[in-house]
């Protein structure tokens, strides 16, 4: 007998089976066959639970297609009742979308999902609570809060991991809700359950951030328990640490001393000299805050980027340099991502190599161009290339600049325009190599792309305003190739430094015969031109007034400087033919310009402070210095806008570093072992007490 109801029971499974394959057969054939809604509610409407199941995967398939399946609303949920694990989270997936659009239909449900609440299987019990907080139905507030203080409470962590989740969602479905769902949150903050304790972070963020006092007595738990937390649990928390850092613990400091290394070993072997004291602040961290960022250090091999990111924000923002450090090489590690994560990784490391750019040289070759980069990615590589080019030793920069230089003869108007830049900052920040600089530059100028030539003569002119009397043979060789030059600010660029230089060697200078060429063929050039070849005339002339002045002032004569229609000097000359051209140009500006600085010059010594004064050598600082303050990971550092320059909103700063002697009271506690803060016979951090 035994043998046959073994028997009788593999057939009554292997019937099941067959039934099985052939429901999953005859869908498959029929899935690509659109029902109409007639047919799919009778599907609803069967008591069999393949037809209803097959009827609830139409019904949420023609949903998320944007067909219209409010009609079929009494016919979903009331399956909703179904003993079917499968047909219950269809029902409920349907009962969320559509529940505002029937909120008097939903409300029918509730008492069914009340009831599953209590249902022996934790995950139809989760599933009820995540459902019940999912109607958006202000009307239920009520019993939501309950079902969460009843999920607070299960034995399953599963249940109570769904119960934190809901706090948020009744926070913001009924506000006045807070001060209950604040009991239940202080609970949940304190679950041993890893998975339990990451979830209601997520929601103490959303609801009460700045409720730092529920933290106090679950710090240090919450702190072991962060490396096994999910991952988006570990981006709450360790935002929620970094806050909490700033606010709890006081930033302090002390005086290292420390002889220097000759004077100390003069000291040691000779026995006199002591050697000079040298004063260095260190950082003391605060023994909870080491805690804290030793304990975070795993997060560093995280396959989230995220994460990655958060940890080097947690080390830039509350750590030292030396955990600064630590977190580079997982940065780095970013770039070998999506194109997506590189970018934004490439944001982060900028913003970090700003500050410590020597610890990035080691890294110098991830930031070389590829071919597939696109353009944001190289823009952030050429400016981590020039971030650390003074901190890299003579085989880096060779390295560097020719990179730069290979790039900037190529195709792309904009990586040439941004390479040469580049040059240019390299040049500014370390001396040694700006000559070299200076000749790759000069070696663009007679190039074909008008592009690249305005470019490299305005970083030209940048560095020869760094120097100016060192570079008089550069003027010169530029004045030669203004015949090569064909473009409008190539050429202006051109024509205005050698006006900068139109006061040197006196007499000699080569200002006036430049002038004399440039107005053969004055109508022909362009209005950018024009106006430098106008203001050269007028400083020409003003240094011919100012060494006739000189002259008559050394020689004691009281003779006046001849007035400019009888002066015969070729500068005069010169100027008056200028102005002659300009009244018949075109350009009303021009014709003002002229007039402006005609009347100037009847005042030498107001045109000299005008047009003579000394010009403030440029300075060309790293284009993310805008971004130079933003948080770590913020859509702020990758947008550069904060408040208001791209429209964005809802940026928040970090905190300030609480004050010592304003920290919270360290009687609330940080778990088992709490330090008291300001004790008496506790030192500076106060004495150790357990208190479990």
């Amino acid at each position: 007998m035994e043998s046959i109801a073994r028997i009788s029971t593999l057939l009554e499974s292997a019937r099941e089976l067959t039934l099985d394959a052939a429901s999953a057969a005859r869908s498959s054939r029929s899935s690509s066959r659109p029902l109409d809604r007639s047919q799919v509610k009778k599907l609803l409407d069967s008591r069999n639970e393949r037809e209803v199941l097959d009827g609830l995967r139409r019904v949420i398939s023609m949903m998320y297609r944007s067909q219209k399946t409010l009609p079929l609303f009494s016919s979903v949920v009331k399956n909703v009742a179904s003993p079917n694990l499968e047909i219950k989270k269809l029902v409920y997936i349907y009962l969320i979308h559509h529940a505002e659009q029937e909120p008097d239909l939903s409300l029918l449900s509730i008492n069914t999902i009340q009831k599953s609440l209590s249902d022996t299987n934790p995950q139809v019990r989760a599933l009820a609570l995540r459902t019940m907080s999912g109607i958006r139905v202000p009307v239920i507030s009520q019993i939501v809060s309950l079902a969460i203080r009843k999920g607070a409470g299960d034995m399953s962590p599963y249940v109570r991991r769904a119960a934190a989740l809901a706090i948020p969602k009744c926070y913001r479905l009924d506000p006045s809700q807070l001060p209950q769902l604040l009991e239940y949150l202080a609970t949940l903050l304190g679950d041993k359950q890893y998975y339990v304790a990451g979830a209601a972070v997520t929601a103490f963020m959303a609801v009460c951030p700045d409720r730092i006092d529920l933290i106090h007595k679950h710090y240090r738990s919450l702190v072991k328990m962060v490396v096994d937390m999910d991952e988006w649990s570990q981006l709450s928390t360790l935002r929620l640490m970094t806050v909490y850092a700033r606010k709890c613990f006081p930033r302090r400091t002390r005086s290292a001393k420390s002889k220097e290394k000759a004077a100390d070993l003069e000291g040691f072997y000779g026995g006199g000299s002591e050697g000079t004291l040298e004063a260095e602040q260190v950082v003391v961290l605060h023994p909870d805050l080491e805690l804290l960022l030793n304990s975070i250090k795993p997060l560093l091999q995280s396959r989230n980027s995220g994460v990655v990111v958060a940890v080097a924000r947690c080390y830039s923002a509350i750590g030292t340099p030396t955990y600064t450090k630590t977190a580079i090489g997982p940065l780095i590690a970013l770039l070998r991502g999506a194109h997506d994560i590189e970018q934004i990784a490439l944001f982060n490391i900028v913003s970090i190599c700003l500050t410590c750019p020597a610890d990035f040289v080691k890294y110098a070759t991830h930031f070389l161009l590829r071919a597939t980069d696109t353009q944001p990615v190289w823009e952030l590589k050429l400016e981590l290339l020039t971030l650390i080019f003074p901190h890299a030793p003579p085989h880096i920069k060779s390295l560097i600049l020719n990179e730069l230089e290979h790039f900037s003869r190529g195709s792309d108007k904009a990586l040439v325009r941004e390479a040469v830049r580049a040059i240019g900052r390299c040049a500014q920040s370390d001396a040694a190599t700006a000559p070299r600089c200076l000749r790759l530059l000069l070696g663009q100028i007679s190039s074909l792309d008008g592009t690249l030539a305005a470019e490299s003569l305005t970083v030209i002119r940048h560095l020869i305003q760094q120097d100016p009397a060192a570079h008089v043979a550069t003027v010169v060789r530029l004045a030669k190739n203004l015949d090569s030059a064909t473009d409008p600010q190539a050429r202006a660029t051109i024509i205005w430094l050698v006006g900068e230089f139109s006061g040197l060697h006196g007499a000699d200078n080569i200002a006036p015969d430049v002038l004399r060429i440039l107005l053969k063929d004055f109508c022909g050039e362009s209005e950018l031109a024009k106006r430098q070849i106008v203001l050269l005339g007028a400083k020409v002339y003003l240094h011919h007034l100012n060494r006739l002045i000189e002259a008559a002032t050394q020689s004691e004569s009281t003779e006046q400087p001849p007035i400019l229609e009888d002066d015969p000097a070729p500068p005069a000359k010169l100027w008056r033919y200028l102005l002659l051209l300009v009244r018949y140009d075109t350009s009303y500006d021009l014709r003002d310009r002229s007039r402006l600085y005609k009347a100037l010059l009847s005042v030498p010594q107001l045109a000299t402070l005008m047009l003579l004064a000394p010009k403030p050598a440029p300075q060309a600082p790293s284009p993310s210095e805008t971004r130079r303050g933003f948080t770590l990971g913020s859509a702020a550092l990758v947008l550069a806008g904060g408040g208001g320059v791209h429209g964005l909103r809802g940026y928040e700063d970090l905190p300030e570093w609480v004050e010592a002697g304003c920290e919270p009271d360290g009687g609330l506690g940080r778990g088992r072992g709490q330090l008291r803060v300001g004790g008496a016979e506790g030192g500076e951090w106060g004495g150790r007490e357990d208190v479990g």
